[in-house]
């Protein structure tokens, strides 16, 4: 069961010693990598009688990752060998039920990942309400949850989202970062009229994706004070080069930011 050794890592020996994790996927090379997950995932489960909620929901994310590549291959014609291309349709058709019933058999679950994987896939209200509940409870520390949590606030209640956006960078490491959070938080200070955060996100982002933005509309943002704007791009700049060695938390900055506003 240790996917570091040849035993777990290789799908091959999964598969030979245990058929029944395999036998319903197609056999050729097409979405190895989503295959390969799936099989992993299929034998920790296979060898845990107590799955949790969080290793059935990656279950899931799994079998949706696998059924949406195998469905594109499927529609690829192999003219040489046509039996390949039968044999990815059978396996999409296998997959697209396990899958629902997978879904089925969840959707009433109150486990969190279970509920938060309902909601945003069905818009189910009863499990959006099990999975706010267990925000406001200070029950979430999953970083992929918080995020999605904090964009709903975003539309109706932006001191919370802003919490909880603040509290991501707060908590995962410099992988995890992501950058449309910074977006997220310029958003939410522009609301708010605080202009200068605003732009200090906007640049952060920048910096963090390469991606472009004006320069009119960002010196416009702070009235075009030259000695600010580059006070804030310095700070910009501190800020993901803390958050990229994994320093923010313990930053002078960080504690800036988390201030209470005065706006």
């Amino acid at each position: 069961m240790l996917f570091g050794c040849d035993n777990g890592a290789n799908t091959t020996t999964i598969c030979k010693n245990n058929p029944e994790l395999c036998d319903d996927l197609h056999s050729d090379s097409w979405c190895r990598f989503e295959k390969a997950d799936l099989i992993k995932k299929r034998f920790l489960l296979k060898n845990t009688p107590n799955p949790t909620g969080k290793q059935i929901y990656q279950q899931l994310i799994n079998l949706e990752n696998y059924s949406k590549c195998i469905e594109l291959a499927a529609g690829v014609q192999h003219i040489l060998h046509p039996e390949r291309t039968n044999d990815r349709v059978r396996a999409f058709g296998i997959s697209a039920q396990n899958l629902a019933q997978l879904q089925d058999s969840t959707k009433d679950c109150t486990d969190l990942y279970l509920s938060f994987y309902h909601w945003i896939r069905f818009g189910n209200l009863n499990a959006q309400a099990r999975v706010i509940h267990a925000e406001v409870n200070n029950e979430i520390t999953d970083p992929l949850i918080l995020a999605h949590l904090a964009a709903y606030y975003q539309k109706s209640n932006i001191e919370r989202a802003k919490t909880l956006y603040l509290t991501l960078l707060d908590l995962v490491s410099p992988e995890q970062v992501n950058p449309d959070w910074l977006l997220g938080l310029a958003s939410i200070y522009q609301q708010k009229s605080d202009l200068e955060k605003t732009y200090l996100f906007s640049k952060a982002n920048v910096l963090m994706t390469k991606n472009t933005a004006s320069d009119a509309r960002m010196s416009a943002l702070i009235n075009g004070d030259v000695q600010l704007q580059s006070f804030l791009d310095k700070q910009a700049e501190s800020l993901v080069e803390q958050l990229k060695n994994g320093d923010y938390p313990s930053s002078e900055l960080r504690q800036q930011l988390n201030r209470p506003s005065e706006k």
